[in-house]
């Protein structure tokens, strides 16, 4: 978070300013297992400091310009491998007025499609649904299609001399696969998949190593609908800043030390402290204290944990996290570093989706906008496990439907998350309300911990600009 030569809110160069005490680099290479070096590389940008209008939260012609250069032309993730592991097995991704259908071929790769009848239109497969088919039939008048796409059947097809399977197959859009997400774009000259990733295949190939997220399952899947635009609340997961005020007492030292880092153009990365005093707390905690507040939820009703004289709570909690999953998942995670066993290690990727290496922490999220409200979106939370040492890994479970002013707590497999969820939602009603009602029509941002909140804001306007250029 910091620059031991700078002090907070000095007057140093527009983008320079970092927090009082050590940055984060020089904290987690104090922890005694190094962390990996993607760890420890520092992108910070400075984006500019001017207000930037509430206009693209409310207008619907700002949305509408989203749907086709944003929606319409990026990669996005649409289900996992595991919903589609066996031929004929398909999933539906909707975001916006788009629908793709994903399925595993008999040949064993993976195919999408638009989700439309080459016939009339009609959707073939159900908005949002998952199952199994041993072919593609639209349900309106029946024409046929096989997995690889092929037409095989068009009732009385005396009456269609002009349509055969070359001029009728499905209509394919690219597709691609990474870390066991399966990713779609609804632009068929779209670029490679690779390249939109950037750094993060080798990053995650290093952070994780073995326990990478193609070597995860779905523990808890849970979709909730949210009272802001997508953008609101994609950037309430974009930064720390918030941590003290929401999540905390408020007071001085509740601040994380947070490093956050841009890497263009598509992704951008925080990564914040588990188990370390804020450089601001007035009185710093005894390393006891520190595990006590640790092992809160875990030790709920029970004694607390007794620190062995000398040792950090950091080390401590860390190598009793390891022990604890590595006896529920069936692995040995004792070469995890500290920081990537508990450190909230967060990469986004521009436009919905983010992804968390993290042992303790192993979310991945995504944000899709309401269709019809401008004022609401959908927010989905997935948690991924280790896979088992051995057999097949659980089947992806149902999804845990919540609306608006449904807790997070519903859903057991969050454990103390959940009331930190509820935290954030209740920020995001307040937001979307001020937005209306704010005089200035504008928001200041940070220049270091709200940066990535104006490169979200910045692609999504890249995306635009560029989409009417080449109208």
């Amino acid at each position: 978070m910091g620059d031991d030569s700078l002090e907070a809110g000095s007057s140093a160069a527009p983008g320079a300013a970092r927090g009082p005490g050590p940055t984060l680099r020089e904290q987690i290479l104090a922890d005694p297992i190094r962390p990996p070096d993607p760890l420890l590389v520092e992108s910070p940008v400075f984006l500019g400091d001017e207000n930037l209008s509430f206009e693209p939260y409310l207008s619907t012609a700002y949305a509408e310009q989203e749907v086709r250069h944003v929606w319409g032309k990026t990669w996005q993730w649409a289900c996992h491998v595991d919903h589609i592991r066996e031929p004929g097995d398909y999933c539906v991704y909707d975001v916006g007025p788009y629908s793709a259908l994903v399925v595993r071929a008999p040949s064993g790769e993976i195919k999408a499609y638009f989700n439309s009848c080459m016939h009339r239109g009609t959707q073939l497969r159900p908005a949002g649904s998952c199952g199994f088919a041993q072919q593609i039939k639209c349900p309106f008048h029946g024409w046929t299609w096989s997995l690889d796409g092929q037409l095989i059947e068009v009732p009385s097809d005396w009456d269609f001399p002009h349509v055969d399977p070359a001029s009728h197959g499905l209509t394919e859009m690219p597709v691609g696969e990474w870390a066991g997400f399966v990713f779609v774009n609804f632009d068929r000259d779209a670029g490679p998949l690779d390249e939109y990733l950037g750094v993060l295949p080798d990053h995650f190939a290093e952070v994780c190593g073995e326990w990478g997220l193609e070597n995860r399952y779905i523990e808890t899947h849970l979709r909730k609908r949210l009272p802001c635009n997508w953008k609101a609340a994609a950037e309430a997961f974009i930064e720390a800043y918030h941590v003290r005020e929401t999540h905390a007492t408020g007071r001085p030292g509740d601040e994380v030390t947070t490093q956050y880092d841009v890497f263009e153009p598509n992704v951008s990365r925080f990564i914040h402290t588990i188990g370390m005093d804020g450089p601001e707390r007035p009185v710093p905690r005894t390393e006891q204290q520190m595990l006590t507040h640790l092992t809160r939820n875990i030790r709920h009703g029970m004694e607390p944990l007794e620190l062995p004289e000398g040792q950090r709570a950091r080390d401590f909690y860390a190598d009793f996290t390891k022990s604890q999953l590595g006896t529920q998942y069936g692995h040995d995670f004792s070469g995890l570093s500290e920081s990537v066993t508990l450190d909230s290690i967060e990469y986004f990727l521009f436009p919905n989706a983010f992804f968390f290496p993290g042992l303790s922490l192993p979310m991945v999220y995504r944000f899709r906008p309401d269709p019809d409200d401008v004022d609401f979106s959908y927010f989905e939370l997935l948690m991924m496990r280790p896979r088992p040492a051995s057999g097949d890994a659980p089947p992806p479970p149902q999804v845990i439907e919540l609306d608006v002013d449904d807790s997070y707590t519903k859903a057991a497999g969050l454990g103390g998350l959940g009331r930190v969820y509820d935290q954030d939602t209740a920020n995001m009603a307040a937001q979307t309300r001020g937005f209306k009602a704010s005089a200035r029509g504008t928001q200041t941002l940070g220049n270091y911990q709200e940066s990535r909140v104006r490169h979200l804001q910045r692609r999504v306007r890249e995306c635009i600009a560029s989409g009417e250029a080449a109208v």
